[in-house]
Parts: C-alpha cells; structure tokens; sequence
C-alpha cells in the first residue's frame, strides 16, 4: 500500500471520519480530487469492509464538458463495478429566480442532491474531496471579506450538511495537498477532467488561489499552506469550545439547543485534563510554558498536550514533560538519546490467554484465542485494534522504544526497511519517535510499531491456527476497550 494510502487511511482512523463497514456516499464530480478520493475509498474499502456508492451532479452550466464529466464518472463507477447515482439541475435559471450567485444556487442544489441521494440508499455519510489548497483558499477568501473566528477556521473534517443537518458531511483530504493528489493521480494513472472555469482570474476564487498565493508562497512564506491550516485548526477548535459554551448557557438559561449542536455540558469545568476541549488544553499549557520563559510554538504545545509523561526538548540540556493533571515541569535533558527502557511480558501468563500491560504512555491488552474466533479478514486494522498470528508471535515478547539499527517489515511491504525511514514516510514528528512503543516478538523480530502497519511476516493467513487480538490505548486519542478482555472459555 502506497504512504498516501497509508496516511489518509492514519488520518480517517484517527479522526474517526467513517466507521467499518459503514455505507458511504462519494460526492464525484469528474476533476483531480474526487477522482482521487474515489480510487483511494475504493482501494481502502476492502480492508475498511465499506460499502460505497457514487454520487455525480451535472450542473449544467459547462455545456458538452459538463456532459464529459459525467460520462467519466459513470465509466470509472461500472468499472470499479460501484452503484452509482446521477442528478441534473439548471443551476442558472435557479439563481436568477432565487436571487442567488452561480456558485451559491449551485452549492445549494448539489448538497440537495447529495442529500436526496443518500435518503435512498438509506446513507448516513456523504464524503467530499475538499484537501488543503481549498482551505488555504477559503481562509483568504473569508480573510478579504471580514469573516470571524467561525469563518476563518474554515471547512471541518466532519460536518452536518446544510441540506440535512441529520446528515453528515466527511472530507478525509483535508489534510493533503493539490500537489500530493496530483502525484497520486499520476502514479496510479488516474484519469480526470479539469475544469477551464478554474483558470479564469474573473473570480475571486481564482485570483486568490493563481496570484495571491503564488506570491505569497514566494515573498513571504514558503510553508504558507502549513502555517494556514495550523492557525485554522487552532481557531475551530477555539470556536468550537466558545460555541459548546454558548449552548451550555443557553439549555441552562432554558432554550433549547439546535440538532447541529454538538455539545458537552459544563465540559470546561471537568477536572480531568485530558477531558477538557482542545483549544483549552492548548491554553493551558500554553500559559504554563511562557511563564517559565519557553518559546511555545505549536508543535511543542502539541506534543506535550498528546503524549503526557513525554520528554519535549526545548533547549539545550532542558525537556519539558506534561503530567496526567495537565502540569507542565522542566527536566534536565537524559543523555542517551534513544530510550532504553523495555518489559518483558508473557502473553500466556498463568491463569488463563489474556492479559494486559502498561508501557511508554499506553495501555495494551490482548487476548490468544483458537483459529476460528478470527478469519482472516479480520486482519484490517480496525482503530485501537490489530490481529497476529499468534504462533509467529511466541509466548513471550518485549516492549520496547525504537533503537538504532531497528528494520521493520511492514505488511505489504517486500523487504525489511529502516524504522526510522518508516517514521520519515509517514510522517510522524521527530519529538514523538523515540517515544512510540514497539513489540518484539520471541524471535527478536519487531511484529508492531504504535502508529504504523503490522509486520509482514505475522499476519493472519489460511495456516494461522490461532490469532492474537492487540488492543491498545495511545497518546493519540484512541479509546480503550468498555472492559478487559477475559480468556475464551473451552
């Protein structure tokens, strides 16, 4: 599987955007990013066991190229051999007659359409191709009109679609860039129509995304897309903690909260850290390191609000670690660079084939059971959960950091590879490498690496006579089981 698989497969875990076996709705309009996004759901939907259907509106306004488009995504749905749902709309005469603009009418009937479409196949999940140039875009279109916190922290991951607030709206490429799609597309000769309509600087749009930008990229801020999503995601989070608020106000005060609200009530007041709504968490630790005279810049707020108990270099010779309570207290910097520490654990410990450990900031559990409690298909990821073969496996296994020299062989891949190009790949922050957990198997051999694939060599297979279910909860966010998991019984 290639590393942009990978990622947005990282991405739509982590984020939680769509569930396994989830039907799913593919918004498909023809150009470079829906193209994308169809090749890479159907390529993941295997392993993710989702049931996708595909989705095209003609708007009408392009004339024969519109009419191209949709010929397109219905030879590239029936060979992928995907249902597929087509509607039309004359968007011209509906934003004459509504007093609407072109691009508003059409939003207005493409989301209607979107929403119509899913009623029928009984779809909860509509997944648009949104990625990150059309962030970087929106923010400065928003920018140059006035816009508040709300509107500058632009589109979000997940959202209520405006035709439907029952429904929801997921863009899993939010995180990517017009140049990572097109080098996709490329590799993986992905055909797709482009849009002339895009060229022409008479829009706004267009003059921000072919003149704006460039210059700015240029002049200015190389990393401009990186910086723009940053501040974006760090005003939604502020918005979205200043909006729970409001509505927590407004039920105490005895109105009643919309559907779309999505909210907690009096979360802000909870004692527990990791509880609180990210834009606080950040605050806080925030204050706490520029009170003691450290540069908090977002990468070192993010590390310390993921990963408590973790070292963060903030100076030569000096770390700063976060405790569980949220606490922020500089350390001298260890000399080893890499973290030694390691357990040795049985996983058939007398009294039963489950048991559970805690290591580097996780809790693991796991539980051995005969060949036919797990088929192989199975064997996808599933969130805070993998299968083995246990019998590959062995007994007994270390947990361990990453050491030098360490190759790995990722599911997939043909050879072993350096652990550190693996991190590198994926993209995975130099402050959190040496602090990820891996499992070593009986023979010395690395079988799991938190955050990355399964080994090769320890998968499920038609020979496994018997699996081992690996659950864990992370730095990262991802839930713990409701109970530990007990020993089959005979």
């Amino acid at each position: 599987m290639s590393d942009f698989l990978q990622r947005l497969e990282r991405e739509i875990q982590n984020r939680r955007l769509f569930k396994r076996g989830e039907k799913i709705l593919a918004a498909v309009s023809g150009g470079l990013d829906s193209m994308v996004l169809l090749h890479a759901l159907s390529q993941l939907s295997a392993r993710q066991q989702w049931q996708l259907v595909v989705a095209h509106f003609n708007h009408r306004l392009r004339g024969r190229a519109g009419d191209a488009d949709e010929r397109l995504v219905r030879r590239t749905a029936a060979q992928r051999k995907l249902p597929l749902v087509t509607g039309r709309g004359d968007v011209r005469q509906f934003a004459e007659t509504s007093k609407m603009s072109l691009e508003m009418a059409a939003r207005k009937l493409r989301h209607e359409f979107f929403v119509r479409a899913a009623r029928q196949r009984q779809i909860q999940v509509i997944a648009l191709a949104h990625q990150a140039d059309d962030q970087v875009e929106l923010f400065f279109l928003r920018l140059l009109r006035g816009a508040g916190s709300e509107g500058l922290a632009g589109m979000k991951w997940r959202a209520p679609s405006p035709a439907d607030s029952r429904m929801v709206l997921v863009r899993p490429l939010l995180g990517f860039a017009k140049a990572e799609l097109l080098a996709f597309a490329r590799e993986n000769q992905i055909r797709f129509r482009e849009d002339a309509t895009n060229f022409s600087t008479d829009i706004l749009r267009n003059r921000i995304r072919h003149q704006l930008l460039p210059l700015l990229r240029e002049k200015y801020q190389p990393a401009l897309t990186r910086t723009i999503l940053r501040t974006m995601e760090l005003l939604g989070a502020e918005e979205e903690w200043i909006g729970e608020m409001a509505w927590d106000w407004l039920q105490r005060s005895g109105q009643p909260a919309p559907l779309a609200a999505r909210r907690t009530q009096r979360r802000a007041l909870d004692p527990d850290f990791d509880a609180l709504p990210a834009a606080l968490q950040r605050r806080i630790l925030h204050q706490q390191l520029v009170n003691t005279g450290i540069a908090a810049d977002f990468e070192l707020v993010e590390s310390l609000r993921r990963a408590p108990g973790m070292r963060v270099s903030v100076a030569r010779n000096l770390c700063a670690v976060r405790d569980e309570r949220g606490f922020v207290k500089l350390r001298a910097a260890g000399a080893p660079e890499f973290n030694s520490r390691e357990l040795a654990v049985a996983l058939t410990a007398p009294g039963g084939r489950a048991g559970e450990a805690v290591f580097g900031g996780i809790r693991l559990q796991w539980r051995i059971r005969p060949r036919k409690a797990a088929p192989v298909r199975l064997a996808a990821r599933r969130g805070n959960q993998e299968f083995f073969d246990a019998d590959q496996v062995g007994e007994r296994i270390v947990l361990r950091h990453w050491r030098p020299g360490d190759r790995f062989q990722p599911i997939g891949l043909k050879a072993p590879a350096k652990l550190q190009d693996l991190f590198v790949n994926a993209k995975i922050p130099a402050r959190q490498r040496r602090q990820l957990v891996v499992a070593e198997s009986a023979g010395g051999e690395i079988f799991w690496v938190e955050g990355l694939r399964i080994g090769e060599r320890f998968k499920l297979t038609p020979q496994t006579r018997r699996s081992l279910l690996w659950r864990w909860r992370s730095a990262e966010g991802f839930s713990s089981p409701e109970k530990p998991l007990q020993p089959d019984r005979q």
